[in-house]
């Protein structure tokens, strides 16, 4: 089928190479996602029309900006690669929009940016990659410094993507000797879900209850696993949520197809979430779009439901105007 928008799709600009984690790969695959990071209007938009792929959603890719030690350099990177983006999106109307990025290292100043963003440079939200690191290790977002950040992103109705990053170095502990399981093929998973419930957990959505978060990859085993904890919840003296830790994830959180390319799973999350709360993503260049598409074009899911998935959900999160896409 044609038409589908891809909402998590990562690109990367030669100052910020750096960024890309060469933990998990062979000097040839590096170089190699190095290369398809940075094209974009290539080989990129052939796959994109091969796909049915109308208009992909970009972001930079991890660790991104959450990476810099230094507070003020960390800003000056997240404001050139919000500018950079926004280049892209003018040069290629229609087939891209952008997904700001911020320094939350400095909270005021990832706010004036992501304001600068959206309201400026027509960024349709922010991506983060994960915990912001600081010399004493990394802080996750439900801290209360970074309440005003969250007030800030419901005020502007934009989302926010949650993307995965490296457990901490003082996390890692039960990796050790199976390092396979580090990155994307487990930790990845198990880091950003535990942020995720930190969200939940500390009451932020009943204090911004608009703030709109989005998991890659089916949700990162949450919309399995939720209903066992909200059970054990219950038995849990002092829990000052004001509902069942299910219905936040149900009422502020979206989960994309992101590398998930399995059918009894998006069945699952369609079960769980709703129709409504599922995207269409691929995560390219580190998953292919002609996997992700024969994939979902071949899912048994009524008509209405594929529309949804596959496109008219991520039109309404991100303000995407089908009529001129394309």
């Amino acid at each position: 089928m044609t038409g589908k928008i891809a909402v998590e799709e990562h690109v990367v600009f030669p100052e910020y190479e750096k960024y890309v984690s060469r933990a998990w790969m062979s000097p040839e695959m590096h170089q190699r996602m190095i290369a398809r990071l940075s094209d974009i209007g290539g080989t990129r938009l052939e796959l994109m029309a091969a796909s049915g792929i109308d208009v992909a959603v970009l972001s930079l890719v991890t660790e991104g900006v959450q990476g810099e030690l230094d507070p003020a350099h960390a800003v000056l990177q997240a404001s050139r690669a919000n500018d950079l983006m926004a280049e892209i999106v003018e040069q290629y109307p229609g087939r891209f929009v952008g997904l700001a990025t911020v320094a939350l290292q400095d909270p005021d100043a990832a706010i004036a940016e992501l304001q600068r963003a959206v309201r400026d440079l027509a960024m349709r939200g922010v991506c983060v990659n994960g915990f912001t690191s600081s010399p004493a290790g990394g802080e996750y977002y439900d801290h209360e410094k970074f309440l005003p950040f969250w007030q800030c992103l419901a005020e502007l109705d934009v989302p926010l993507y949650l993307h995965p990053r490296y457990p901490l170095e003082s996390q890692r502990g039960i990796y050790v000797g199976r390092e396979e399981l580090l990155g994307s093929t487990w930790g990845f998973g198990v880091e950003t879900a535990t942020h995720a419930l930190r969200l939940i957990t500390s009451g932020l959505f009943d204090r911004v209850p608009g703030a709109q978060v989005i998991l890659g990859h089916l949700g990162e085993t949450l919309p399995f696993a939720l209903y066992r904890m909200q059970g054990r919840m219950k038995a849990l003296r002092g829990s000052a949520l004001t509902k069942p830790v299910t219905e936040y994830l149900h009422e502020n959180f979206y989960v994309a197809t992101s590398g998930n390319f399995h059918t009894p799973t998006l069945l699952g999350a369609l079960m769980e979430m709703g129709v409504d709360r599922v995207l269409f993503a691929v995560d390219y260049p580190f998953e292919e779009m002609s996997e992700a598409a024969r994939w979902f074009d071949g899912v048994p899911v009524a008509v209405h439901d594929r529309a949804k998935i596959s496109r008219g959900n991520a039109a309404t999160l991100f303000a995407i105007d089908v009529r001129q896409d394309g």
